[in-house]
C-alpha cells in the first residue's frame, strides 16, 4: 500500500493484503482478479465503513464546535490545541485502532475549532464594524472547506490527478517544510513583532495560507487513495476509524487555513 503523507494512516496494515495474503489484487490464469481468502474472522473494510466513521467523527467535531462558539469558550483555544495534539500523537503512533481516542479527538478539535472561529469572528466584526460579519465570513470558511473536500474528491474519482509514489513525496516533504516554518515562525514571534510574518494579515501572510490550502487539497488526494487501497486490500473494518481520524485531521487543517485567509481579506 503506497505511504500517505498524513501520518493518522501511517499504521494501516500494509504488505500486500488482507490477513497477509500476497496474492490479493493479481490476476490468476484465467485473468481474473483473485479475491482475498478468509484466513482471518474480521470483517473487511467497505466503503460503507469509512463513509460511517467519518460521518460520526465530523458529527462530533461539528457538535461540540457549536457549543464551544456559542458558549464563547475562546479560552480554551490553547488547552484544547494542546490537547488534540498529544491524542492526534497517540492515535497515529497506535497500532490498533481506538474509536474512544478518534471520538475523543474529534471532541477536542471541534472545542478548538468553536474556540478559534469565536476570536476571528469577533476579530472581523471589529475590524469591519459590522456585527454579524464574523458569522458570514465563518459559513463562507465551512462552505470553502465542504466546496474543497467534495472538488478533490471528484478530482481524484475522474483520475484528473494521479496519485503516485513521486506525488506523494512531494506533498508530503512540502508539510513537512510548511509545518517547519510554521515552528520557526511561532518560536520568532517570541523575540520581534509578527515573527517571520507568516500570520500578520500581510502579502506573505496571504501567499503562505494559499500554499497551506493548496496542501491541505492534495493531501485529500493522498488520503482518499491510502482509503481506496485499504478497501481493496481488504484490511478489518475497524480501521475505517484510523481513515475518520486521518480525513478529519485534513479537514481541521483546510477550514482553519481558510478562515484564516478570509480574515486577512477583512482585516483593518
Amino acid at each position: 500500500m503506497r505511504s500517505s503523507s498524513n501520518p493518522a494512516f501511517r499504521n494501516l496494515p500494509t504488505g500486500g493484503g488482507y490477513g497477509g495474503y500476497a496474492g490479493f489484487g493479481q490476476p490468476d490464469q484465467a485473468g481474473y482478479q483473485q479475491a482475498p481468502p478468509p484466513l482471518t474472522s474480521e470483517r473487511p473494510m467497505t466503503i460503507d465503513d469509512v463513509v460511517t466513521k467519518t460521518g460520526i467523527t465530523l458529527a462530533v467535531v461539528a457538535v461540540t464546535a457549536v457549543v464551544t462558539y456559542l458558549m464563547q469558550w475562546s479560552n480554551l483555544l490553547f488547552p484544547a490545541a494542546i490537547i488534540g495534539l498529544v491524542l492526534g500523537l497517540i492515535i497515529s503512533f497506535k497500532r490498533v485502532p481506538s474509536p474512544p481516542l478518534v471520538i475523543a479527538y474529534a471532541a477536542v478539535e471541534g472545542v478548538f475549532l468553536g474556540a478559534f472561529s469565536g476570536i476571528i469572528g469577533k476579530l472581523i466584526d471589529r475590524w469591519t464594524l459590522v456585527p454579524g460579519q464574523g458569522v458570514v465570513v465563518i459559513g463562507q470558511a465551512i462552505i470553502g472547506t465542504l466546496g474543497v473536500f467534495a472538488g478533490m474528491l471528484v478530482v481524484y474519482k475522474t483520475g484528473a490527478i494521479r496519485v503516485t509514489p513521486k506525488f506523494t513525496k512531494w506533498i508530503t516533504g512540502a508539510i513537512i517544510g510548511v509545518a517547519v516554518l510554521m515552528l520557526f515562525n511561532l518560536i520568532m514571534s517570541f523575540f520581534t513583532v509578527g515573527g517571520l510574518g507568516l500570520r500578520n494579515g500581510g502579502t506573505l501572510a496571504i501567499i503562505f495560507s494559499l500554499v497551506c490550502i493548496g496542501l491541505a487539497a492534495f493531501s485529500f488526494l493522498i488520503d482518499f487513495d491510502a482509503a481506496d487501497q485499504a478497501i481493496r486490500a481488504g484490511v478489518p473494518a475497524k480501521y475505517a476509524w484510523q481513515i475518520a481520524f486521518g480525513l478529519t485531521v485534513t479537514l481541521v487543517w483546510l477550514y482553519t487555513e481558510i478562515l484564516r485567509l478570509l480574515s486577512y481579506f477583512n482585516s483593518d
